[in-house]
């Protein structure tokens, strides 16, 4: 053991490879810290230049919110845009509306009463509040614009009839009058309609696209969806109603 020590030329090896493990675990060490400082610099830059959340006016979310959920969307167009039928108008210009003018329209209809192929726009003030009409007047004054979550429901495809029309009964706001279920909801004792018998495939039709005592407020009036509702989404609604309680 004395003399391994002692013999120049072993002692030269450890020294030398003494200073390789050195030199390597300092070469090692340089690699991974350059590697977590480079990681910890990307993290940093990605939350500074990550864009801030916009506030939205809450009068003129809740009015976006009303705007899907009471099926305005689904004649005016999303986002008013139009579209939908030549004989519902575009949004975009309403803005130049007074609040009086609006709230006349919505309260009370509009539209070609006596026509099912011209869409009539229902008369709204038995079921929509004063805060929800003047939220919807806020919104059309304030451009339509885009806000977040406010989106119609989701038609499922390939999932038979019934479970499109059950999306279709909230698409197009039936269930804001008639109720979860078809249960109803809303008051209506003024109106002729005291019952509508719905005993064939047809009659249902009927109703969905000619409406029901339109064009005479207060009383609560069925809309004409003949020229918005297409024929397949028709039988998918009638597909939905029929699958509901009888009495």
């Amino acid at each position: 053991m004395s003399r391994r020590f002692r013999d120049p030329d072993n002692t030269a090896a450890v020294i030398v490879l003494v200073v390789l493990a050195c030199a390597a675990a300092a070469l090692l060490g340089g690699v991974f810290l350059g590697r977590a400082t480079k990681s910890s610099t990307a993290v940093t830059v990605a939350v500074s230049t990550s864009p801030s959340k916009q506030a939205v006016d809450p009068k003129v979310a809740a009015g976006a919110h009303d705007f899907v959920n009471f099926a305005c969307a689904q004649c005016h167009g999303l986002d008013g845009g139009g579209g939908v039928s030549p004989y519902v108008p575009a949004l975009k210009g309403a803005s130049s509306l007074t609040a009086a003018q609006l709230s006349q329209i919505i309260n009370h209809g509009a539209g070609v009463s006596a026509d099912p192929k011209h869409p009539y726009m229902p008369v709204w003030g038995q079921v929509i509040s004063t805060r929800q009409v003047d939220d919807l007047i806020a919104y059309i004054h304030a451009g339509l614009p885009k806000v977040p979550t406010a989106t119609p429901v989701v038609v499922p495809a390939g999932q038979g009839a019934a479970v499109e029309g059950q999306a279709l009964y909230t698409l197009y706001g039936c269930v804001n009058c008639h109720g979860p279920n078809g249960l109803g909801g809303v008051p209506n004792p003024s109106s002729p309609d005291k019952t509508i018998q719905f005993d064939t495939d047809a009659k249902i039709k009927d109703v969905i696209v000619s409406g029901s005592v339109l064009g005479r407020a207060p009383i609560v009036s069925m809309p004409h969806w003949g020229g918005i509702i297409p024929p397949a989404r028709l039988d998918a609604l009638v597909a939905y109603i029929k699958t509901l309680k009888n009495g």
